[in-house]
């Protein structure tokens, strides 16, 4: 009998939260405009951010969805205009404790089927890795961080010791794309989330390789990235010749190729078509793809999983992993 199917990529919001200017200090917080029962508008200030609608924060919706997809648990993982990264670390603590206890409260309505990921104040490593350990303690999973903070990378000192205190716990960490770059070529057709994400996720990964991330912590961190990796999976090729060839100014800190670290992070499944995914699993291996679909948001895949699921040029075995075996690893070690 297969494992219970995972999916690893899913978001929430609640309906409704203190004022955070109020609660955490400064001003500009998003808020929520409820419209109705079922829908609401995220806010940024007087911009309207996202629309959203009960499958975010009600249960009884999102599990009859999960059945109606054949997925049995979904991690359920802030959703990133919340992370605070700008702001001073005293107010993204202040931020962190309060949708992370929400979390816990929405979970708490499916035990086993909604497993929580935190988020934390990652602009302070010392911050970050204290939040990490109350949520973990109230009964998180793990944690999603964003993709960089502001100039800073995932090889940053700071982030470096946020991932090795991750790999001390056994917290497995879900990286997400976040704050793309804007401007007048980038605005349009939401260019912002169909090509800036899968960039903002490619060099988060060339960053912990030629960052030498990767050479710096333990191989017991677990981590995986949204999106199948953005663009970094079908650039591999480019990169290890890169390295090669003019690794005076590419090597950085790695000390190997680009390939030799595949085995060292896991990506999601959402690329939404047979080929990608193809590509995608002969590239990084099947042992380090898991289910994922960004439910609910519309970008997101419906049904859940339909690719993995008809994918003809997957085994049985191979299926059953990104289904369900790798997650079961992601998340118990």
């Amino acid at each position: 009998m297969m494992a219970p199917v995972v999916d690893v990529h899913t978001h929430w919001v609640p309906k409704g939260w203190p004022d955070l200017a109020a609660a955490c200090g400064g001003s500009g917080w998003p808020w929520l405009r409820v419209e109705s029962e079922r829908q609401a508008m995220i806010m940024v200030g007087e911009a309207e951010f996202r629309p959203v609608g009960a499958e975010c924060w009600d249960v009884d919706t999102r599990l009859a969805e999960m059945d109606a997809d054949g997925v049995d648990v979904q991690v359920i993982s802030p959703t990133p205009v919340f992370f605070g990264y700008d702001r001073p670390a005293d107010q993204a603590v202040k931020v962190a404790r309060i949708f992370n206890d929400l979390a816990l409260e929405l979970a708490a309505g499916a035990p086993g089927r909604l497993v929580p990921f935190c988020q934390v104040p990652l602009q302070d490593p010392d911050a970050a890795c204290a939040e990490l350990d109350r949520c973990l303690a109230a009964g998180h999973a793990g944690v999603e961080i964003g993709n960089h903070v502001g100039d800073r990378d995932l090889d940053d000192p700071g982030i470096v010791d946020f991932l090795r205190h991750c790999a001390e716990v056994g917290a497995p960490v879900f990286v997400h794309p976040w704050d793309m770059p804007d401007g007048p070529r980038l605005d349009r057709w939401m260019a912002r989330w169909l090509a800036g994400m899968p960039a903002e996720t490619h060099l988060s990964v060339l960053a912990m390789i030629l960052g030498g991330v990767f050479d710096q912590v333990p191989t017991s961190l677990r981590i995986c990235f949204a999106h199948g990796g953005g663009s970094f999976p079908f650039w591999l090729g480019r990169a290890d010749n890169a390295w090669h060839r003019r690794g005076d100014v590419v090597r950085g800190r790695s000390e190997q190729p680009p390939s030799h670290y595949v085995d060292r992070f896991s990506v999601d499944t959402v690329v939404f078509e047979p080929a990608a995914l193809r590509l995608l699993v002969e590239t990084m291996g099947a042992e380090r793809v898991m289910l994922g679909s960004d439910y609910p948001y519309p970008l997101g895949e419906r049904p859940v999983g339909k690719v993995v699921r008809s994918a003809d040029f997957l085994t049985d075995r191979q299926r059953d992993l990104l289904l369900a075996g790798n997650a079961a690893r992601f998340l118990g070690g």
